[in-house]
């Protein structure tokens, strides 16, 4: 089973990685980072995807991608959290996580800030080595009608006129590093029309921080129309990973 599992997911990740280069190529830009997301699936497939290469991972629950980093820490893998964060999770957040890609509003970011500050503590006194700075991707919805008093929490990111107070906000905060901005591209939309208004949000962000110049963007579905836009990053589940498990 574990040979079948092995081969079965090489035969994936090299497709996916083929679809990648051949979205690329026109752009002359390099291809971008491939986030493997494995939500539901087992520790051992992420084991067996560092062995073909992968070096990011993405999840969006946090008791799952605790329980799978420290399974998997003899493993040099950059765990990705990508799903929307309440803040009393901060603490847990950043004990594994390189990035978040979900900060949406104020008061999260003030939570990772204090987290990443605790968990700086903790290593000190375990004797351990400080963690690097939290890279946080800004999440925004790309609803065109979406309500600029209620898009945050719980609707797939903060209203776009937030994009300069949370760039600000993540900026100034200690032991975070502005990485970008992600986005879901609308269900039922055309992916490459709402990619660009992610690229319009990235410039705002990018006045603030000229090296904040991530877009994490694209999934399965749209990965090519993010490539084309200017992606840096792609998220991708079900084409590298196959079927989603039921969930108990």
């Amino acid at each position: 089973m574990g040979t079948d599992r092995a081969r079965e997911l090489g035969e994936r990740l090299r497709a996916v990685r083929e679809r990648i280069a051949s979205a690329a190529a026109p752009t002359g830009r390099a291809a971008p980072r491939l986030i493997v997301v494995t939500k539901y699936f087992p520790a051992s497939d992420v084991r067996i995807l560092a062995g073909l290469g992968v070096t990011d991972v993405g999840e969006n629950r946090d008791q799952e991608a605790a329980a799978k980093a420290a399974e998997l820490q003899d493993l040099p893998l950059a765990w990705h959290f990508i799903g929307q964060l309440q803040t009393n999770k901060a603490k847990s957040v950043v004990r594994y996580a390189h990035s978040v890609h979900s900060v949406d509003r104020l008061p999260l970011v003030t939570a990772l800030g204090r987290a990443v500050g605790v968990e700086q503590e903790r290593r000190s006194a375990a004797g351990t080595g400080p963690r690097g700075a939290l890279h946080c991707f800004l999440q925004f919805t790309l609803d065109a009608g979406a309500d600029p008093a209620g898009a945050s929490a719980g609707r797939g990111g903060a209203h776009p006129d937030d994009a300069v107070r949370l760039a600000e906000a993540c900026v100034a905060a200690e032991g975070l590093q502005l990485a970008g901005v992600m986005a879901v591209a609308p269900r039922g939309a055309d992916p490459a029309a709402a990619f660009e208004r992610l690229l319009r949000i990235s410039a705002e962000v990018r006045a603030v921080d000229p090296a904040a110049a991530a877009v994490s963007a694209g999934m399965s579905g749209d990965l090519e129309e993010a490539v084309a836009a200017g992606a840096t990053h792609l998220r991708i589940g079900s084409d590298v990973l196959g079927p989603r498990p039921a969930v108990r």
